[in-house]
């Protein structure tokens, strides 16, 4: 009982490391439940320029793919310096990986109520390129031209899949993802942690945001100290980016795997 009681007084730590400005209610909401939350992105997002006479315009599709919610942001954002702002065109179908991903849409002012939006339900058990596809497979027939907007990295099996069942698939990337920098306040902060041999609960998102914050880590000197933290995943592709298995008496890695909406995230950190 007394163990149990120690237990229940170390603090929680939740380090969240989505891109900036996709952190601050999921780590207030934390808070409140009694979690120290730590926003660290893992990766700066970086718009791309784009010509106006090189970019893709979605009119010249049947439908348009974007594997993210800054996939969205960053090509409707493309369209408005290029041609001003419009209304996406009529009969154009928009596709995203998830609910998320299709707000980002709805709330940019392009899209109207008739707008149609293909996305994976929120009920779905994931929200990615797999779910996306299953989604399209209901349509009556597959959309002949599809643009595919995403960043410079990333997976290409929903635009081969889409290829090998005939579609033309353009790809396009708005933007680029970089490894963020982390401020001497922040390693510290993370140092303290590791000293007090507090392992956290980190939030991963995607592989190259765990490669960067291992990357980050190893450089700070926090190698050890990553091996003994615990994860909250949002796609089991992710597990194998993270440790795996025991490390000294630190045991195994504690991973959850969760869908990429805050709802979800804060279960799977909080769930016992």
């Amino acid at each position: 009982m007394a163990m149990a009681s120690a237990a229940a007084e170390s603090p929680r730590v939740a380090v969240l490391t989505r891109p900036a400005g996709r952190n601050e209610a999921l780590a207030a909401r934390l808070r409140e439940a009694g979690w120290a939350s730590c926003i660290l992105p893992a990766l700066e997002i970086q718009a791309l320029p784009a010509a106006a006479q090189s970019l893709p315009r979605p009119a010249d599709y049947d439908m348009v793919v974007f594997v993210s919610g800054n996939a969205a942001r960053q090509y409707l954002d493309q369209c408005a310096r290029a041609d001003g702002p419009a209304a996406w065109p009529a009969g154009v179908i928009a596709a995203t990986v998830g609910p998320a991903s299709a707000q980002a849409l709805r709330e940019s002012g392009s899209f109207g109520a008739n707008t149609t939006v293909l996305h994976p339900p929120e009920s779905a058990p994931s929200h990615d390129s797999e779910a996306l596809w299953e989604v399209l497979q209901t349509l009556p027939r597959l959309p002949a031209r599809v643009l595919l907007v995403r960043g410079t990295q990333g997976r290409d099996w929903l635009g081969d899949k889409l290829a090998a069942h005939g579609a033309a698939v353009t790809r396009h990337a708005a933007y680029l993802r970089r490894p963020a920098s982390w401020d001497a306040g922040q390693l510290a902060r993370l140092r303290q942690w590791a000293d007090d041999g507090l392992p956290a609960t980190w939030l991963i998102t995607s592989g190259e945001g765990a490669d960067a914050v291992r990357t980050r880590l190893g450089e700070a000197g926090l190698a050890a100290w990553w091996e003994r933290c615990g994860f909250v995943l949002t796609h089991p592709s992710l597990a194998r980016r993270v440790p795996a298995g025991c490390h000294g008496s630190g045991g195994p890695a504690v991973v959850k795997i969760c869908l990429p909406n805050d709802e979800s995230i804060f279960q799977a950190f909080v769930a016992a």
